[in-house]
């Protein structure tokens, strides 16, 4: 396109640069045809080669996740949800045909089973495709139901998919090495992970803990080549961990930008980068 594209400047600005007072969304028509997938590993390292494999052979899912084997159990505290425990992906696939969709899954499939699956359902119908997404989605609620007196700590960073295995491997490593209880899941096809990690209020070691959890994945993701944020933004959580990600370099000319168009520093404020104002 012509000029540059100052849609995605002001999109991922988390409100710094301006205010959106208008938007204008492309909808695209519902698929003819899908199909959702369920499919167990042994560990989630195995679930994780699987995501990379998947990606790598030109399969194009509507939708991957990854779920560790915690949070399938939680799941399944619902009475609508009853998978195995185990870590998992879920998958859909959507298609113009039943012909194409039908290839895609015996590719899948197969993959999947070159990665050790143990368990491979295919064909899930929208019914229970909509009970898996609710749990999924409710994965939070449920943990805060189980745990209410707990503090807890979301994890949200992005790798490239070649480098996503190594980072599923070291995030579910740290939870003996600190002694943190947690579930691991993520918009894998993205190369999204998220963790969802709690402790007792009153412990400080633990808490104390869940921030080097936290800290020591974000820092790892960038190591990757990633990001420190895969959707939930820098805010002021993360802008320390900008000129790690962006260099001196980078990190200036996003200042410089935020001096541009908020000189008096009045866009939410203290959030991204520094600077912008007097």
């Amino acid at each position: 396109s012509a000029g540059y594209d100052l849609t995605h400047l002001f999109t991922g600005s988390e409100g710094t640069l301006g205010l959106i007072t208008e938007a204008t969304l492309r909808l695209h028509p519902i698929p003819a045809h899908f199909s959702a997938v369920i499919a167990a590993f042994e560990s989630t390292t195995e679930a994780a080669d699987a995501v990379y494999a998947i990606i790598g052979s030109g399969l194009n899912p509507a939708a991957l996740e990854l779920m560790d084997a915690a949070a399938i159990g939680y799941m399944n505290t619902l009475d609508s949800v009853d998978l195995p425990e185990r870590p998992s992906l879920v998958m859909e696939f959507h298609g113009a045909s039943e012909e194409t969709i039908r290839a895609e899954l015996e590719l899948v499939q197969q993959i999947c089973a070159e990665s050790g699956c143990t368990h491979f359902q295919a064909g899930v119908g929208r019914d229970e495709r909509d009970r898996i997404w609710e749990g999924r989605h409710k994965l939070g609620e449920i943990l805060f139901r189980i745990y209410p007196e707990s503090i807890y700590l979301i994890t949200d960073v992005s790798v490239p998919i070649s480098r996503y295995p190594d980072l599923a491997s070291y995030a579910h490593g740290l939870y003996a090495e600190l002694d943190l209880k947690g579930t691991m899941f993520g918009h894998a096809g993205d190369g999204n992970l998220h963790t969802v990690n709690f402790a007792p209020r009153n412990d400080p070691a633990r808490l104390d803990n869940l921030a080097q959890f936290n800290d020591r994945v974000v820092v790892r993701a960038i190591e990757l080549g990633g990001t420190c944020t895969g959707e939930h933004g820098v805010g002021i959580g993360k802008q320390k961990y900008m000129v790690r990600e962006h260099g001196e370099a980078g990190y200036g000319v996003m200042k410089q930008l935020k001096q541009l168009f908020d000189p008096r520093g009045i866009l939410n404020p203290g959030k991204v980068v520094a600077g912008g104002g007097d």
